[in-house]
């Protein structure tokens, strides 16, 4: 083989070679950069979940002064029209941020089992 053709040769395998070199290099970096925006979401993520629980927890924090209230006052802590209410207005704010009204039954319903439950139990401690 001629010089030239080795040298043509050796040349096209390095192209290759880098380009091959360049390519993973570019996968690596793209899936790096969308490794970093997953975590950076994530972190997001878990942040709103904190302050979901914080929230939810202010809002039982008030269910309390409410039970007291209602023990003292012998009021049952099932208000099912209150509740319906409450229901509704959550149904019409999540339907604004795009959440489903299935979704947001289902997550009031359980909201409110556990105020039901918190209030049960104080009106238990009034006896």
């Amino acid at each position: 083989m001629k010089l030239y053709s080795r040298i043509a040769l050796l040349f096209a395998a390095c192209l290759f070679s880098h380009t091959m070199v360049c390519a993973q290099n570019l996968n690596t970096k793209t899936s790096d950069s969308n490794s970093d925006l997953l975590q950076v979401s994530r972190k997001k993520i878990d942040s709103l979940d904190k302050k979901l629980m914080e929230i939810i927890g202010e809002r039982e924090r008030v269910v309390k002064e409410i039970g007291i209230y209602k023990a003292k006052h012998h009021i049952p802590a099932l208000q099912a029209d209150r509740f319906k209410q409450v229901l509704e207005k959550s149904i019409a704010a999540g339907a604004k941020e795009g959440l489903s009204a299935t979704f947001i039954t289902e997550m009031m319903n359980a909201i409110h089992k556990e105020s039901l439950r918190i209030e049960e139990e104080i009106k238990s401690e009034f006896k």
